[in-house]
């Protein structure tokens, strides 16, 4: 493996990091949500 494959892979690692972090914050998000519109 070249060094700017090993550099395209980490940058792809942190990108998928923050979008997993991302999906975790709006996951948490909507179910606070239901959670709340269900005791309307």
């Amino acid at each position: 493996m070249k060094a700017s494959d090993l550099k395209k892979m980490k940058e792809l690692e942190a990108e998928n990091a923050k979008l997993k972090r991302m999906y975790a914050d709006m996951a948490l998000e909507n179910q606070a949500i239901k959670d709340l519109l269900g005791k309307l």
